[in-house]
């Protein structure tokens, strides 16, 4: 395992964090006993950050990680969890919250603390309750070590939001894809000048970036390649190019994912790439923007839907048959996902949408989530859906009510 040196306080952290957003699960809920092992497996083998927040898996993912912890395993990382932005309404919430995630996380401090979800206008909120004051508060009395926040604003705002506060570190999505979206790569440059460490989050765009087999298109350019890699390995190399980034969560859910991204993280160093390999990391940048319709990563704080809509699951499947072109097997899929009738104990449909707007807000991504499902109705549903669904039945050998 490579570390980076967070540049305030000279820690030396793995170039490779745990993100527990997205853990195994079984029947609906997190697979503790496997979630538990992968956690302390990750840490045995030198990853010191472990990345958390209030609303992951419905507020469960505290209180896993808190348990993954024990056994002497709390000692030998550094936790990083969240404050809600979104949910406080006073300067009294902020300590209440504090105070419950370290019930959760079963610590006496939090060592990364950060301000979750910040755009400009969020800020704003924050600092009018006296976000300040609770930081610098929290930071004497140890709860917390390290103040930093996480963005998915415009561009503009991330400057003015580093620049009014003592901040260690920031957290910013950024892959080959999203190098001026958000804060973006000037935004990465602007805080690392400033002695911020730099965290980045979605290097996979949502797994997107990584898949196994990648869209036709995408895997011709990479077949060009001197030194073959693979989509996952491509994608995370490109990041830790950056000697701006300290380290880049993966949201790591399977064994197989767990042990690649160790072997990419043993001898990924920053500067690394050649001038031709970088090149051709931009032809892929550039098909994929060609071939994806959404820029939705499935991080799901869209959900829930009032109208019951799976809307990560709707523009998974949207993006996948636009990417590989296969419209019948996308359809067949998008069939059996959302269907109450099949593998969903609801219907998920893009249909459902009513265009009531509560989505818009929860969006990191700022993506116009109702007009695109309109867009996913009109491609993916229709008189075949019937016969489609009605075909999973078969397959699967479900027999109708």
């Amino acid at each position: 395992m490579q570390y980076r040196t967070m540049p305030k306080n000279g820690d030396k952290l793995s170039v490779l964090g745990f993100g527990c957003m997205r853990l195994p699960m079984k029947d609906g809920r997190i697979d503790e006993a496997r979630a538990i092992a992968q956690i302390r497996h990750a840490i045995d083998n030198g990853v010191n950050y472990m990345d958390t927040a209030w609303p992951y898996h419905g507020g469960e993912s505290e209180i896993l990680l808190g348990k993954a912890l024990k056994d002497g395993y709390r000692d030998r990382v550094k936790v990083a969890t969240k404050l809600p932005s979104w949910m406080i309404r006073s300067r009294a919430d902020m300590d209440r919250y504090l105070a419950a995630q370290l019930e959760k996380l079963g610590t006496d401090r939090i060592d990364y603390y950060l301000v979750h979800s910040l755009d400009g206008p969020q800020w704003d909120t924050m600092a009018s309750l006296g976000v300040a004051d609770f930081l610098d508060r929290a930071r004497a009395d140890g709860r917390i070590v390290n103040a930093g926040f996480s963005f998915h604003g415009l561009g503009p705002d991330f400057s003015r939001i580093v620049d009014a506060y003592p901040w260690v570190f920031c957290q910013i999505q950024y892959n080959f894809l999203d190098r001026e979206f958000q804060a973006g790569a000037a935004g990465m440059r602007y805080a690392a000048a400033r002695g911020l460490g730099v965290i980045a989050m979605e290097p996979l765009r949502g797994g997107n970036l990584g898949l196994p087999t990648p869209p036709p298109a995408v895997a011709g350019i990479w077949s060009e390649a001197a030194v073959r890699r693979t989509p996952v390995e491509w994608a995370l190399r490109w990041v830790w190019n950056h000697p701006e980034v300290t380290l880049l969560l993966s949201g790591m859910n399977e064994e197989r994912h767990i042990e690649e991204n160790l072997a990419i993280a043993d001898s990924a160093e920053s500067g690394a790439l050649t001038g031709e390999e970088l090149s051709l990391v931009d032809r892929v940048s550039r098909k994929y923007q060609e071939l994806m319709k959404v820029g939705c990563t499935g991080c799901g704080y869209c959900m829930p839907c009032p109208a019951g809509v799976d809307i990560p699951g709707c523009f998974d499947v949207y993006n996948k048959m636009h990417m590989f072109g296969n419209e019948m097997e996308a359809k067949f899929i998008y069939a059996l996902r959302m269907s109450d009738e099949l593998l969903s104990a609801k219907p998920g449909y893009a249909s459902l949408c009513t265009a009531c707007g509560a989505c818009l807000d929860k969006c990191p991504q700022q993506i116009p989530i109702p007009d695109l499902l309109t867009d996913v109705a009109a491609e993916m549903e229709g008189p075949s859906l019937k016969e489609l669904v009605a075909a999973g039945k078969e397959k699967f050998r479900i027999e109708a009510d």
